[in-house]
């Protein structure tokens, strides 16, 4: 596969490794993005561990809580300035509530808002706003007790991180901590019963990688494994990771010192996992004269 500058340029950028590095490790693992990034931890190149593509969506997430049961919905625009409209905002605000009466993001679709579905609601309001939109994703939490939080408010309940913490006694206290805690840490997994296999197994793999390189036995490697995965659950899983409000104890351990238990949370962050397509407004100037 032909390995191109904009790769080598998004692969950069992703990591912070050098140019070079970076094109070798694109022609090493045949173009593949996320297998260059791996490759480039595994030989110590990369800085940053995390494959996080540049935000491309703009809009809200708003939240919406009744009784035991909270929902996020994310509803994107196109522009962060009709985040700000008001006209959106109070779209997007009853389209949080209707959600919290249905299962998932199609039902939500279809559901009344006013007289017509949320999509026809959606449609016109492109039509009234002049900019594309659309309604991506909602989620849902239940529970005893269900405490919600917005980071970088735009209006109530909405802004560019949406968080729903479910807990089991405790207070609301508690639960506004630790629901700012989730904003701040992005949690993969509650515990390290529900992180994805999948993902447990690459990143152990990664690590054995990483360790070979370093030219120790395999009875040292295995060794190095075992308290490098432990570091990794305790680091991605809500429970395990330290509290940012005293880090020296655990989410869990807070939770447990103000008599409640974590059930379940919900994170959504507008335009979580949407690449932005960069647009070269040079080249497009220079074509269009060109005709």
């Amino acid at each position: 596969m032909a390995i191109t500058a904009a790769m080598v340029k998004e692969l950069r950028d992703t990591t912070g490794a050098g140019m070079m590095d970076a094109k070798k490790a694109l022609t090493e693992t045949d173009g593949d993005m996320d297998a260059a990034v791996d490759w480039l931890r595994t030989k110590g190149l990369a800085k940053a561990a995390k494959k996080s593509g540049r935000v491309a969506a703009e809009g809200l997430v708003a939240v919406a809580v009744e009784g035991g049961v909270g929902v996020a919905v994310e509803v994107n625009s196109e522009t962060d300035f009709v985040g700000k409209n008001a006209e959106f905002q109070d779209m997007v605000s009853g389209i949080a509530k209707v959600a919290l009466s249905v299962s998932d993001v199609d039902a939500l679709a279809a559901a009344d808002l006013g007289g017509k579905s949320v999509a026809d609601t959606l449609t016109a309001k492109i039509a009234t706003i002049g900019e594309n939109m659309t309604l991506r994703r909602m989620a849902r939490v239940e529970g005893e007790t269900v405490i919600s939080y917005v980071h970088n408010a735009a209006a109530p309940d909405m802004g560019k991180i949406g968080v729903l913490v479910a807990l089991s006694g405790g207070d609301e206290a508690i639960g506004k901590q630790i629901a700012m805690h989730i904003a701040a840490a992005n949690p993969a997994a509650l515990s390290e019963d529900d992180l994805d296999p999948a993902v447990v197994e690459k990143e152990k793999q990664v690590q054995m990688d990483i360790a070979r390189e370093s030219g120790k036995p395999e009875q040292v490697i295995e060794k190095m494994i075992v308290g490098r995965m432990k570091k990794f659950v305790a680091e991605s899983t809500l429970l395990n990771q330290q509290f940012v409000v005293n880090p020296d104890v655990t989410v869990a351990e807070a939770a447990n010192e103000a008599g409640a238990t974590v059930t379940g949370f919900v994170r959504l962050e507008v335009g979580e996992g949407i690449e932005k397509k960069e647009e070269d407004f040079a080249a497009e100037v220079a074509k269009a004269v060109q005709g």
